[in-house]
């Protein structure tokens, strides 16, 4: 199976970056690489969704990212990339990932393996994204989840460069920012969604839109701890604001608009 993908992959000339990031991520990363996910690789080529592979954009101790050319299903029509997201199987936090799975009435029992709890951590990813899209958030369109692998929409520029975190940016109006990041945090709870995990860090900035990124930790309103994941998330928001543009808003103010106790919260 692997033999014949790299076969694949090798029809049409690649950079020389892909060449360097694709074959040696293959042999140094067996987390990412190995025959099971190479299994789970190939139904994203199958379906039309990736048509190459390009370069890896990002690396983290719990996934890596790659930047892919679209495939010809209609899923992906129009897109300029589709990023594919690698969860690592022997390095991710699986226990910090179970205080956002236990408790979601949308997972039951299940086998606490790791490789069990990746397999749901991407898929809830993939349903997250989907709630936050039909809620009307800035944040990548989900395309499909298959396995340990994740394929959405790349946020950045037509020549593929990633848009920078909301830490990275320096705001030309911060007011207005901050404005749309608190009525987006409300279009979530709206949904009954809490993304569980904001900060300057899961933000991206694209031109002056900001986009939620990482949904994979975020609960329903009915997770036991949803109502505490959503004052933290608003804190960790107001916080950065407050220290980086000196815009201090009050919190419990905040919290009472996005539940829609207040109809505003100045």
């Amino acid at each position: 199976m692997r033999g014949r993908l790299v076969r694949r992959l090798g029809k049409r000339k690649r950079q020389e970056r892909e060449v360097y990031a694709f074959k040696g991520h293959r042999t140094v990363d067996t987390g990412i690489f190995n025959d099971e996910t190479m299994v789970y690789l190939s139904k994203f080529f199958d379906k039309g969704i990736i048509g190459r592979i390009v370069f890896i954009t990002a690396r983290g101790k719990e996934a890596d990212l790659y930047l892919c050319e679209p495939g010809i299903s209609e899923t992906v029509k129009g897109a300029k990339f589709v990023v594919l997201k690698f969860f690592r199987i022997e390095t991710s936090s699986f226990y910090t990932m179970n205080d956002y799975i236990v408790g979601d009435p949308r997972f039951g029992r299940m086998n606490k393996s790791k490789k069990s709890i990746i397999k749901i951590w991407c898929r809830k990813e993939y349903g997250n994204l989907q709630i936050a899209n039909e809620a009307g958030v800035n944040a990548p369109t989900p395309y499909m989840s298959n396995g340990s692998i994740l394929a959405m929409e790349f946020i950045g520029s037509d020549e593929g460069v990633p848009a920078p975190t909301l830490k990275r940016s320096e705001l030309s109006n911060p007011k207005k920012t901050l404005k749309s990041v608190i009525e987006q945090v409300k279009k979530l709870y709206g949904k009954e969604l809490v993304h569980a995990d904001l900060s300057e860090y899961n933000i991206l900035m694209k031109g002056d839109k900001p986009y939620f990124i990482d949904f994979g930790q975020a609960v329903v309103i009915r997770h036991p701890n949803a109502m505490m994941f959503l004052k933290r998330d608003i804190n960790n928001v107001l916080q950065y604001f407050s220290r980086q543009y000196g815009i201090d808003k009050d919190l419990d103010r905040v919290l009472e608009y996005v539940t829609g106790i207040k109809k505003d919260y100045e």
